[in-house]
């Protein structure tokens, strides 16, 4: 598959501030990648300067081969959806629509062939002569991504393009995007800071922190398998656990915390005596007997939220673990119980960073 976008050791600085810092990242054309991270950690800088809306301080952009760092974003082959919708509410939505192509000087005629279609690809057929105030928060964000889509650029840059929707129209348009995406066969690359968001939409997930790229890989890779200590304090409901690796044979690692001592598969810069973190996923953590325990503690409380309950859990040094199971599934022990804790040999993950 070729590369749509690449950026080489991609930097941007505000004085001392360094918002992005040595970036390296490829997308492939097709695909619909994703920029997720804590706000004010460089992925919106990072999608804008793929845009030409900044100059990189240094490194470079390269869009289909082509390095197109000094390029003005009118020059490249790049759409934006902006966060606002930033429509014209004096136009009906056909003509927010085809503006860009009025722009370019189309004639009438195309505008208006090429308006009715992006119009119906995007489930907005029979609309087209409404005002933006007249629309839906997710109708009135279909007419910016047909406004975009509309002028034939190949890769689509998405800078928090649902943040403005309540909860559940978020979702639906999470499945609405993913499925345009697949329709129309081009680039999408997208910032967001909600993790189901991500996870919703994206073919690769880019974790963006600090002005650096942390971490890369599926959904489920990140999810599932996180390299860095970062990663799995981010994605998910971890349990993380510091400490301090005491042997390393066979492949298991045991990591001294202050909760006790934890065997976890070894990675290859494990070395005893290193500092290490423990990182196990909640809902693989479960109350258990003392024969299977990993770990033991007291009962702090449970926290019930809907679906699932998370168990809280104290340990000797008085950090917490939290076991999270289906509600109405097993015993709920009384606050201030001794209660002991386990999970998959292989759940856990080792983290030195």
């Amino acid at each position: 598959m070729s590369i749509a976008v690449e950026a080489r050791a991609l930097s941007k600085h505000y004085g001392s501030v360094r918002a992005l810092d040595g970036v390296d990242v490829t997308i492939r054309a097709g695909e619909y990648f994703v920029l997720l991270g804590p706000s004010g950690g460089g992925k919106t800088t990072l999608l804008r300067t793929i845009g030409g809306f900044h100059r990189p301080t240094s490194g470079q952009v390269l869009l289909h081969g082509s390095d197109v760092s000094d390029q003005p974003p009118d020059k490249r082959p790049t759409g934006m959806v902006f966060q606002a919708y930033a429509l014209f509410p004096h136009m009906t939505v056909a003509q927010n629509v085809g503006y860009g192509l009025r722009l370019a000087k189309l004639a009438s005629d195309q505008i208006a062939n090429k308006v009715a279609a992006m119009l119906d690809t995007v489930g907005l057929d029979g609309l087209g002569n409404r005002k933006p105030h007249e629309l839906s928060g997710g109708q009135q964000q279909r007419v910016q991504l047909a406004r975009a889509l509309v002028l034939d650029r190949d890769i689509l840059l998405l800078d928090e393009p649902l943040a403005a929707l309540d909860a559940q129209l978020r979702k639906d348009m999470c499945l609405e995007l993913k499925h345009l995406q697949e329709k129309v066969g081009i680039t999408f690359i997208h910032v967001t800071h909600n993790q189901e968001e991500a996870m919703t939409v994206a073919d690769r997930i880019a974790l963006i922190a600090d002005g650096k790229l942390v971490e890369q890989g599926s959904a489920r890779e990140v999810y599932e398998a996180p390299n860095r200590r970062f990663t799995a304090s981010f994605v998910g409901e971890n349990n993380l656990l510091d400490g301090r690796i005491t042997t390393v044979s066979d492949g298991i690692a045991t990591v001294e915390t202050g909760g006790g001592a934890i065997a976890v598969p070894s990675i290859g810069t494990a070395s005893e005596g290193a500092k290490a973190a423990v990182s196990i996923r909640s809902e693989l953590v479960a109350l258990s007997n003392a024969e299977d325990a990993q770990l033991s503690g007291t009962y702090v409380e449970s926290v019930y939220l809907g679906l699932t309950t998370s168990h809280r859990v104290v340990l000797a040094d008085g950090s917490q673990i939290t076991a999270r199971v289906v509600s109405g599934t097993g015993a709920t022990p009384e606050p201030g119980a001794p209660v002991h804790l386990s999970w998959p040999a292989d759940a856990a993950r080792l983290h030195i960073d």
